[in-house]
């Protein structure tokens, strides 16, 4: 029985890293030490494998054919999406749209939730800690319906202010947008209770996903939050397919973002009538080879096992946390007491890229820049972090590594 079936085995990271082809290389003539999980993550050959059976076996598009290709397709596609549904524990495919990813999840909720239900005087509650991708679909939601978005602050170590949130939610609040966890902290902030927080004032919460399904179990019924985004990418999936979660009534009543084939049930020049959830949403021909690959993540995540993942994962971070904390001129950046695997840091009298050069250097690949969090970054009067994020195949050994080239840092620029 492989590792990543037998859960009442010890966590064998060796035996998880010999699933990922890509880990077995060298960069610039040193051991790849991958530790840029946040902005996307390695993929397993289980999902390799699923992307190459669908191209080989039986590449056909879904729903409309009775051809037997595009019915084995068709069966492989939904059964993702129900794979999906069960790995959040929604109560429906229904309620299950596939989309781009998280981005474009947050951007159809925007423009279909908002721009129907938005007036001017309206509120939407975001946080200090957001992704540019929970922050400017709301700015541009808000021009054009007259609404107006208020920010929620963060404390000195990274965690949300949950006063100030509270502060800040008022009967005028229609939706809160909020990360599950930041990344570009690591922070994971309290869903559940600013679900329960917004929906005593009557607003509904949207929840940014993207870091949180890699790394913790999500329910989304337990949350209590309205709509839920995530990313395949970011759970060792494909890139450009994502999916949407929201509440079966909302969604049965948000008229759709986009107009094409598979969203429509008749088409006439006298009007149109809109096919069911959760094709509604989906116009066009959708990333069957992605959905299928997104499938197979999730199943490998849920062998693995997340809480076993979350346990390697905090172990590094402890690690992690130690070790860097204890180079001469290193600031971490975000400590707050429930975080993720990321680790944010900057190097007195050295910019944030020249350190991701150097490292690099040594076959060690960081993240460096804003993170797409700019307002995180003025809030700590910081142009950019270094910023190592971990995944399940990570090691001590590997953080190791990124503390003496570290050391290499300061013997090149001082």
């Amino acid at each position: 029985m492989s590792v990543a079936r037998d859960r009442s085995a010890a966590y064998d990271v060796m035996a998880l890293r010999a699933q990922f082809p890509l880990l077995a290389r060298s960069v610039r003539g040193k051991p790849l030490a991958y530790l840029d999980n946040a902005a996307t993550t390695q993929k397993p050959r289980a999902v390799l494998e699923a992307l190459d059976r669908y191209y080989r076996e039986h590449n056909a598009n879904v729903h409309r054919g009775v051809h037997w290709l595009s019915e084995r397709a068709t069966a492989d596609f939904e059964g993702a999406r129900e794979t999906l549904r069960a790995f959040i524990n929604a109560a429906s495919t229904r309620e299950v749209v596939f989309t781009r990813g998280t981005t474009e999840s947050i951007n159809l909720v925007a423009q279909s939730w908002g721009r129907a239900e938005l007036k001017a005087g309206d509120e939407i509650l975001v946080s200090n800690l957001e992704h540019h991708s929970n922050i400017v679909p709301w700015q541009m939601i808000a021009a054009v319906t007259g609404a107006r978005v208020v920010v929620a602050p963060i404390l000195d170590d990274g965690s949300l202010d949950l006063a100030g949130f509270e502060a800040r939610l008022s009967d005028r609040t229609r939706l809160v947008a909020v990360g599950h966890v930041s990344n570009a902290l690591g922070t994971v902030n309290p869903v559940a209770r600013i679900a329960a927080l917004a929906r005593a004032r009557g607003a509904l919460t949207l929840v940014d996903g993207a870091q949180a399904a890699p790394h913790l179990a999500v329910d989304v019924l337990a949350l209590g939050c309205d709509f839920y985004a995530m990313s395949a990418h970011k759970m060792y999936g494909p890139t450009g397919i994502g999916l949407l979660w929201g509440r079966e009534a909302l969604l049965a009543a948000m008229p759709p973002w986009q107009g094409g084939g598979d969203m429509i049930k008749a088409v006439s020049f006298s009007g149109t009538v809109y096919n069911d959830l959760p094709y509604k949403f989906e116009a066009g021909t959708p990333d069957i080879a992605g959905a299928i690959g997104f499938g197979a993540a999730a199943r490998f995540l849920t062998e693995v096992g997340l809480g076993r993942i979350a346990a390697h994962e905090h172990a590094l971070l402890e690690h992690g946390t130690r070790v860097l904390g204890a180079v001469p001129g290193l600031r971490l950046v975000g400590t707050a007491r429930d975080k993720a695997a990321v680790l944010s840091f900057t190097l007195d009298g050295i910019h944030p890229h020249d350190v991701g050069t150097i490292v690099d250097g040594e076959g060690i690949a960081v993240r460096t820049g804003h993170h797409c969090a700019m307002p995180v970054m003025e809030r700590f009067g910081l142009p950019a972090t270094v910023r190592a994020s971990l995944g399940l195949y990570n090691t001590a050994d590997e953080l190791d590594r990124l503390v003496a080239a570290l050391g290499k840092v300061r013997q090149v620029l001082g």
